[in-house]
């Protein structure tokens, strides 16, 4: 991806939050030059995968497969001095933009459409060769159990979250008409390095084109302590 796209989606999402009335912390909006006098201060959120994360999975094509995400907040389960079991993002999802079908080994999560238009995923059960199962789906939904078919798209309206457990393929996007959804995630510690299986070959962060100077660092562009 080139810097300019990646600066520019975050820009976009950046205005969108603020429209939708969501509020990031104060080190979402560090500029590089913030970032290179930061010491040890602020070595959980360099430890932890906490802050920009823009991918378009290898495609070459953000607009029909892609996502922009903040994560909130992380712990680490290989950082013995950090002891929190939780994390949370927040994602920007366009129209029939395509965030491809995948499952985590070891991270349970929670997906709240916190606002905008209607949030889409499809759901499979996986198999013990990380396929798709053709069998029912059970999730719940706000706290109610509901069972679907194999390959049934759940569709969440602004306030709806459902539960995804551990080995349950999912993929999702905001429905075409609807509106870019606003998308709210909170789990178990989250490790985008190690924990994402997907269905097919995906490149999980970006190569990156510098043609002008970065907006914002990604999470996997922080340097060193100064």
């Amino acid at each position: 991806m080139k810097r300019s796209e990646i600066n520019g989606i975050i820009r976009r999402a950046e205005a969108f939050m603020d429209e939708c009335g969501f509020r990031l912390p104060p080190f979402a909006r560090w500029t590089p030059e913030e970032w290179a006098r930061k010491g040890a201060e602020a070595d959980e959120l360099r430890r932890n995968q906490i802050g920009w994360d823009v991918s378009d999975f290898g495609g070459g094509d953000f607009n029909n497969m892609g996502l922009v995400l903040f994560c909130l907040r992380n712990g680490n389960y290989s950082d013995p001095a950090n002891r929190k079991p939780y994390a949370e993002k927040i994602m920007v999802i366009e129209e029939n933009q395509l965030t491809p079908m995948h499952f985590h080994r070891s991270k349970t999560e929670d997906i709240i459409n916190r606002a905008g238009g209607e949030l889409v995923m499809k759901v499979y059960n996986s198999t013990p060769d990380a396929g798709l199962d053709d069998t029912e789906v059970t999730v719940s939904i706000d706290g109610v159990k509901k069972s679907f078919a194999a390959g049934s798209e759940i569709v969440l309206r602004p306030g709806e979250s459902v539960t995804v457990p551990t080995l349950l393929y999912h993929s999702f996007h905001a429905m075409e008409g609807s509106g870019r959804v606003l998308a709210g995630e909170v789990s178990a510690v989250n490790d985008d390095f190690t924990d994402n299986i997907f269905l097919e070959k995906t490149g999980r962060f970006p190569g990156i084109e510098e043609d002008e100077p970065p907006y914002r660092l990604l999470l996997t562009e922080y340097p060193a302590p100064a």
